[in-house]
């Protein structure tokens, strides 16, 4: 998932938007770890980026995505950028 979420929208509250957002990555985080495994592998790990925009992401644990997005929240940015990839992992 490579995707920027835009906060603005004439009709729909910051807090709502920002909410969809959080519910389409933990979804896409789901979705991935209920894939079947590759053979050899224990289990899926994910290479996280995020920041206010592309050139600004920065590399972050899977478990400090709920973190950025509430920064992003209290700072009232109009949008933020996120990049989940999954990955096997063999060890």
């Amino acid at each position: 998932m490579k995707k920027t979420f835009k906060l603005t929208h004439p009709k729909t509250k910051y807090a709502r938007l920002v909410d969809g957002a959080r519910r389409d990555i933990k979804k896409y985080i789901k979705r991935e770890l209920r894939k079947e495994l590759p053979e050899g592998a224990l289990s899926w790990d994910f290479d996280c980026k995020f920041g206010a925009t592309v050139e600004d992401a920065e590399t972050i644990q899977a478990s400090d995505i709920t973190k950025c997005i509430n920064t992003i929240e209290e700072q009232k940015l109009e949008s933020f950028y996120i990049e989940i990839l999954v990955k096997p992992v063999t060890e």
